[in-house]
């Protein structure tokens, strides 16, 4: 089965719009895995890098992982269509308008563009991989033609310059590729070793493969790459990457997602922890639902009651008929400890469970009220009034004892101060993100409707929470790297 699309009713609905929504970040933080932002059993093999990784310790890596052109502000880089990424430059006051689209005929791209069904840009991961003080981004086509291989897949690095990114890239080794291997499904980034350098974790249709720090712009190498793959029958299919600080130590932490052995039409969802250090120490795969897979879960992690530990989220949306829920999976000294769920009846939520909500389609993270807890923003595909997955988002607070419906905000089309009114399959919220765009301390909400749509919304952030008197449309979907 294709990563990144689900088979159920709410997924057979949505059809060819039902990408996958990690693109990493829903794999968390990419970004703020490496800048101090948002906080089974393992086969692991090593491999020495196909290419001499550089030798030389940059002196002054980009302060921002996302910052591709070395100016001081964040960038965005977001799917343009099927094919083709677009990356918009930050500015002083936020996102700015000035933009660079490019794909696999751009000049200094590897890869093809030559199908319709093609797929660049499918994943994304944000780092100075290089350590020169630009960023760069890691960009994936999973359906690459590889020799005669069919759908082996293909990993991008584009390197950051003065000028941004667009005009150098090189493909990230891999030693055997095989038809039908999926490779580039997920991406996330993460200092996963602990050594200062950033880490890029990559699935195929079964495993992880962790590429280490030392990557070079001039020849392609990395550093040394081990392969992870769980046993048992838990998580046969990775379906998501989420990379973050859970443990206090030095690390990032990585959980991947994943569907286990289907059965009659039914299968299940779990996670798989991977524990950061100078050795990858894996824990066992663990089911968070038994009936209904997920084939694109949303997750991020963060310190939601600030106890120090991070936090996984993660949506499940095949919870009960399909209505949806977020699971959250506390973090511990030695990674998850016990979990709790949120659901649409949870006390102080606005809206009610009913089938086919999808509850947790999307999720975000960030401290949108400025009481020093992340926030969640949880999109679903609710219907409003007559309107069929019109669409929504929830933001739920964080607290000392972690997320709670309490003085919880429901943003919708019908919305007073928001453009438009619910309409069928609008899907408003099933691509939402949390970033501080102008730099005053508050996480600001960017939204936007299903893939029918190029635009999104920017709601700013403010002492009582997310404001919708003014938002700003933006010419850009909301699928950045976290």
């Amino acid at each position: 089965m294709r990563p990144g699309y689900q088979p159920g009713r709410t997924q057979q609905k949505i059809g060819t719009l039902m990408r996958t929504h990690l693109r990493l970040g829903l794999a968390t933080a990419t970004a703020a895995a490496l800048t101090g932002g948002l906080l089974g059993l393992s086969t692991g093999t090593a491999a020495a890098a196909p290419a001499k990784p550089a030798q030389t310790k940059p002196a002054k890596p980009a302060k921002y992982a996302d910052d591709f052109n070395g100016d001081g502000y964040r960038d965005y880089a977001t799917t343009e269509s099927d094919d083709a990424v677009r990356v918009t430059y930050g500015t002083k006051s936020g996102i700015g308008t000035k933009t660079k689209v490019f794909h696999q005929n751009s000049p200094g791209i590897p890869g093809t563009r030559d199908r319709e069904e093609d797929m660049f840009g499918e994943a994304m991961a944000t780092a100075d991989f290089n350590g020169d003080g630009y960023a760069d981004l890691a960009v994936s086509d999973p359906t690459e033609t590889v020799g005669s291989r069919g759908l082996a897949g293909l990993v991008t690095i584009v390197w950051g310059s003065k000028s941004g990114l667009g005009s150098k890239a090189t493909a990230l080794p891999l030693a055997k590729p095989y038809a039908d291997q999926w490779f580039g499904s997920h991406l996330a980034t993460g200092d996963f070793n602990g050594d200062g350098r950033p880490d890029l974790a990559v699935t195929d249709a079964t495993s992880v493969h962790i590429y280490r720090g030392g990557f070079s712009s001039k020849n392609g190498g990395t550093g040394k790459v081990t392969h992870h793959k769980p046993s048992g029958n838990v998580l046969n299919e990775p379906s998501g990457l989420v990379a973050g600080k859970v443990t206090k130590d030095r690390a990032t932490d990585l959980y991947v997602l994943g569907v286990g052995e289907l059965n009659a039409d039914r299968s299940t969802s779990g996670s798989w922890f991977l524990r950061g250090g100078s050795t990858i120490k894996a824990g066992k795969p663990k089911t968070y639902n038994s009936s209904a897979p997920d084939f694109a879960p949303a997750g991020v992690i963060a310190d939601f009651d600030k106890d120090g530990y991070g936090d996984l989220a993660v949506g499940d949306t095949g919870y009960k008929d399909e209505a949806g829920s977020v699971i959250v999976m506390r973090g511990t000294a030695n990674g998850p400890g016990s979990s709790y769920r949120l659901t649409q009846d949870t006390p102080g939520i606005a809206t009610r469970m009913s089938m086919r909500d999808g509850f947790g389609v999307s999720l975000s993270a960030g401290d949108t009220n400025r009481d020093g807890y992340p926030d969640l923003a949880a999109g679903t595909m609710e219907t409003i009034g007559s309107a069929e997955w019109a669409g929504g988002v929830h933001v739920l607070r964080g607290s000392k004892k972690g997320l709670t419906g309490t003085g919880s905000q429901w943003i919708t089309r019908d919305t007073k101060g928001i453009p438009g009114k619910p309409s069928e399959v609008d899907m408003f919220a099933f691509d939402i993100r949390l970033r501080d765009d102008d730099r005053d301390g508050d996480a600001d909400l960017f939204v936007s409707t299903g893939y029918h749509e190029k635009t999104s919304l920017l709601l700013k952030a403010g002492p009582t929470g997310i404001t919708t008197g003014s938002p700003r449309e933006l010419r850009i979907r909301t699928d950045f790297p976290q």
